[in-house]
């Protein structure tokens, strides 16, 4: 069975390499363990959902209705970021196509020349200079390509993500030069929206501790020993998460070269990335350009699937088959032969063969209707009766 090759358009999403998942036609871009975001989801809509539901119509009657308001706010903020963090590019980089890995491999092997055997051959390192500071620009050998300056391969995802931060289990994603900012601001709004819950539960305690006793307050608003629980322990990490990348935005300094210590380490080397001012640095890294993705993951491209021949009609078939294989059509062939009439030039031999061959190829069926064979001669009628008189 003979198979057919079709070609058809498809997203560039559906091809792309990595481990990443794609919603909405390719808009939505995750990373495949999401297990722990549907987590994240979970205590901030259940532990809001409680405080709007037991504490903010108590607090809106007894002190001020502005309360659940700025609590509805500063939740749909807290949403807004998480999702935004979650569901953008955190900056992919895209991998060499196979044309340009071999050209760079070409490179690499001329530069470095033939390594004798049993030697390691040298790092693939390339050097570039930034504000008067040498950086090494590292080869990826699953990308196959030299990273950009602060870029790093993630191991979750496998892609190379630009300005890569860390990734995040608990966006569900990888956090980069894209998404960097967005999730400061998810961190951030979720800490003040935290300590927010966590004041007014306790606000909320006390006063109806004073009207009727602390156990009565406690039975009355069951789901405020929850909410109490889920702030405090949650109060301590996201407070601290949002104090260590506050820190790490005034350096203009990553949570992957800081683990590293890239500008802090044995050597002294002083970040080239940093304008030695908190200000710049802030504004740099939160007030900066949106930068767009280059992944183009929504593209179109030309996919080939094989299709067996059996399947199709025997026109289209035979029409995709001719243009599969890029070959124009045969054209027709027509025999012409010589035409089977003795000449004096001919041998005794090869007429007889002549004329039992014309009789074969030339039969009355196959004449044409117009064809009027020619009348025999006087000298030819006089020959044949003589030829017969000697027979008998």
């Amino acid at each position: 069975m003979s198979a057919v090759m079709i070609s058809r358009k498809v997203r560039k999403w559906e091809k792309l390499p990595g481990k990443n998942t794609f919603c909405c036609d390719g808009r939505v871009m995750m990373a495949r363990q999401k297990g722990v975001f549907y987590l994240t989801l979970f205590l901030i809509i259940g532990t809001c959902a409680l405080f709007f539901g037991f504490e903010c119509p108590y607090l809106a009657v007894h002190l001020s209705a502005a309360i659940p308001v700025f609590a509805a706010v500063l939740f749909l903020f807290v949403m807004a970021m998480l999702l935004r963090t979650s569901f953008s590019d955190p900056g992919v980089l895209p991998r060499a196509l196979p044309e340009e890995a071999t050209f760079i491999e070409m490179e690499i092997e001329a530069a470095n020349g033939n390594v004798p055997s049993g030697q390691r051959p040298p790092p693939r390192i390339r050097n570039i200079e930034i504000n008067n500071q040498i950086v090494k620009l590292k080869y990826c050998y699953t990308c196959k390509i030299f990273r950009p300056p602060r870029a790093s391969h993630c191991s979750i995802c496998d892609n190379c993500v630009d300005r890569f931060d860390h990734h995040c289990p608990w966006v569900g994603n990888c956090v980069g030069k894209r998404n960097y900012r967005y999730f400061y601001l998810f961190t951030l709004s979720l800490s003040l929206l935290t300590i927010y819950i966590f004041t007014f539960d306790i606000v909320h305690v006390v006063m109806r501790s004073v009207e009727d006793g602390f156990l009565s307050a406690l039975k009355e608003t069951p789901g405020t020993v929850l909410e109490v629980l889920v702030c405090f322990f949650t109060l301590w990490s996201v407070v601290g998460l949002t104090g260590f990348h506050t820190y790490l935005i005034s350096l203009n300094q990553t949570t992957n070269e800081d683990i590293k210590g890239s500008w802090s380490g044995k050597n002294r080397v002083q970040n080239p990335y940093s304008h030695k001012n908190i200000f710049k640095n802030c504004c740099e890294v939160l007030c900066g350009p949106a930068y767009p993705s280059v992944l183009d993951r929504r593209g179109l491209m030309h996919e080939d699937s094989p299709v067996s021949a059996s399947s199709a009609a025997p026109s289209s078939s035979s029409s995709s088959l001719s243009f599969s294989n890029n070959s124009k059509p045969a054209p027709p062939t027509t025999k012409t032969t010589a035409p089977l009439i003795p000449n004096e030039h001919t041998p005794d031999d090869a007429k007889a063969s002549i004329g039992v061959s014309a009789e074969q190829s030339c039969s009355p069926e196959d004449l044409p209707p117009s064809f009027i064979p020619p009348l025999a001669s006087p000298e030819t009628d006089a020959e044949a009766s003589v030829a017969k008189d000697n027979s008998h």
